[in-house]
């Protein structure tokens, strides 16, 4: 169990913070960048997740639905910033307690609530604009946040000497298709999604 007694420990005041594995490394490393980043993701949702609370307009029972698909989601993202903390090194000995890492079984949790919920979707005519319910709004906007977490993964991954794993990329690239489509339910299923018109201002 974590146990935080004191907030600030001074530590990082030279500019570096510490890995899992006690590594110290600088504030701008690109791992750091990549878990700070769905740090930044984790704390959009929680918005939607206080916004849905409000939305009248979204029945009860669908409002329990979506805010439970979002804390799990919240609490697997502090899974992939612990993995994403805990750098594999290739030959070290093994650890006497096994990392915490992201599995396949996250994975397919995302891609099967996907499904469930694009079931019940108008389907789709045109690229929507971010908006509709606030709710929709925020999520659209922790959806662009993962991306951009998903594109620091994807560079760590090919630099030299780094591993990420295979499974942490699935899961933050079904993120976003999974924000997205719960962006879509909470706007009345998509009716209320506001459409792009290509050209529309020229």
């Amino acid at each position: 169990m974590v146990k935080l007694n004191k907030i600030y420990t001074k530590t990082g005041d030279k500019g570096t913070t510490g890995l899992v594995s006690g590594a110290r490394v600088a504030k701008h490393n690109i791992r750091i960048s990549a878990y700070g980043t769905v740090d930044e993701t984790n704390a959009a949702i929680g918005l939607a997740v206080v916004a849905l609370k409000s939305e009248t307009a979204i029945p009860v029972d669908q409002q329990q639905t979506i805010s439970e698909m979002l804390l799990r989601i919240q609490n697997d993202l502090f899974d992939l910033g612990a993995d994403l903390a805990t750098p594999e090194i290739p030959g070290s000995p093994e650890p006497e307690y096994p990392p915490l890492r992201i599995v396949p079984a996250q994975v397919t949790r995302l891609e099967n609530e996907i499904d469930q919920l694009n079931e019940e979707l108008e389907p789709l005519k045109s690229f929507i604009l971010p908006g509709g319910t606030q709710t929709a709004a925020y999520l659209h906007l922790a959806r662009t946040i993962s991306r951009r977490a998903e594109r620091l993964m994807v560079e760590l991954a090919e630099t030299e000497a780094e591993i990420v794993s295979q499974a942490s990329l699935q899961y933050i690239n079904r993120l976003s298709d999974h924000l997205f489509v719960i962006g879509r339910y909470v706007n009345d299923k998509g009716k209320t999604d506001i459409l792009w018109t290509p050209g529309a201002n020229r």
